[in-house]
């Protein structure tokens, strides 16, 4: 069974597509490509429909990671097809536990930010888009220092699954 996270920031253009795309890579690397799916979206539609932000891509692209996206709005009726959903700041997680409908749905819920050790109380990712291109690397630092503990732990529950 194909185990699914989801990234959630505003609008889906700045955050949330570079966790999305640093994470499946840790995935791939760890040779989980084909148990655990990735994926992202934005809690406004603002953006629906358009590509990552410029600034997103350039970070992306000469860190090595692939960048090919197309916006979304999260619904909560995708809810019962995600194992987690990962919110990027303080904001993204008030808003989708209020779309939570079951308490079950609310536990799936968690913040980046609370997979990196070294983070201490700051869990909030900035959001860099209306800053300049520091920003977008500060971003990148702070997913890549999260992914390594949001793999282990998507690890421990594809493992708990096994029989």
């Amino acid at each position: 069974m194909t185990y699914r996270v989801c990234f959630v920031c505003t609008g889906n253009i700045c955050r949330s597509p570079m966790a999305e795309h640093v994470f499946r890579r840790h995935v791939e690397d760890a040779g989980l490509g084909g148990l655990v799916e990735v994926d992202s979206a934005g809690t406004g539609g603002w953006h629906e429909g358009d590509g990552a932000d410029p600034r997103t891509v350039a970070v992306l692209d000469e860190n090595g990671y692939t960048s090919v996206h197309t916006a979304r709005q999260f619904r909560a009726s995708w809810f019962p097809a995600l194992d987690l959903v990962i919110a990027l700041d303080e904001g993204h997680l008030r808003e989708l536990r209020g779309l939570a409908r079951t308490p079950e749905e609310a536990a799936r819920i968690r913040l980046l930010r609370s997979y990196d050790p070294a983070a201490g109380d700051g869990l909030d990712v900035p959001d860099p888009y209306y800053g300049g291109r520091e920003g977008f690397e500060e971003c990148l630092e702070m997913v890549e220092a999260a992914s390594g503990g949001l793999l282990a732990a998507v690890r421990r529950e594809l493992e708990e699954r096994t029989p």
